[in-house]
């Protein structure tokens, strides 16, 4: 698929990964759809940015968790643009869970944006796509799906989830719809961690560094242009670290 003049959304795209991911397919020629929850400076500052480099995006708001904004970002977009070409569910919630201190709140809360979200998103614009016989859906899952870090629990099931969902929705949107999914390693850092933590992270990692927003986003412009015969596949970016 060429990105020049195709409509790509990408959710939590105002800022860090979502922002960055946006300007890269911009630069590509796609019209991108910036999406944020609460947001809304970063949004317009995100969309300025955009502006001097490709088309005007479009903006929308709501929240991922909720069926009924899912549904009025579909028609913004389909009544400005006419059409969806890529969905990248990439918004999503991350913080320190230990598990006994942990309560349901916490999992459904991880549950309800991470991994409904994703699903919610899936549903509502895979069947636009295959209605259009044609579309690419990107999820953004993380290696921790595999590893499983004891602090992050509610965290880490959310985005199993988001590997199963990517895997069986590549399935149901078949032939004419390619879902898949990337799972970064670590990329920016919690606030919380520090020089010390950072540099262990590293020393774990073969390739002896943090990743980088840009380091998603181009495997996001793979995943779109490099090829339309990939689906159901997870792509870890992680730096070599999930084979140690």
């Amino acid at each position: 698929m060429d990105l020049k003049e195709k409509v790509v959304l990408i959710t939590g795209s105002a800022v860090r990964v979502g922002k960055t991911i946006a300007l890269t397919l911009a630069k590509k020629g796609a019209h991108v759809v910036i999406h944020y929850r609460t947001r809304k400076e970063s949004a317009e500052e995100t969309a300025a940015e955009i502006a001097r480099i490709s088309s005007k995006p479009l903006i929308v708001q709501g929240d991922i968790s909720q069926e009924g904004d899912w549904y009025r970002i579909r028609d913004m977009i389909l009544d400005h643009y006419g059409k969806i070409d890529v969905l990248v569910n990439n918004a999503a919630v991350f913080y320190r869970t230990p598990f006994l201190a942990s309560t349901t709140k916490d999992w459904d809360f991880f549950h309800d944006v991470n991994l409904k979200g994703t699903y919610l998103g899936c549903r509502i614009f895979g069947e636009i796509m295959v209605q259009q016989q044609q579309g690419k859906i990107i999820n953004i899952a993380d290696v921790s799906a595999y590893t499983v870090w004891e602090n992050y629990i509610p965290y880490c099931v959310s985005k199993a989830g988001v590997i199963a969902l990517t895997k069986g929705v590549a399935k149901a949107l078949a032939p004419h719809v390619q879902v898949n999914a990337i799972a970064p390693g670590t990329i920016l850092l919690a606030e919380e961690y520090d020089a010390d933590e950072e540099q262990a992270l590293i020393e774990k990692t073969p390739l002896k560094r943090i990743g980088t927003p840009q380091d998603i986003a181009n495997t996001v412009k793979f995943l779109i242009e490099g090829s339309d015969f990939i689906t159901g596949a997870v792509i870890k970016v992680d730096g070599g670290r999930s084979l140690t």
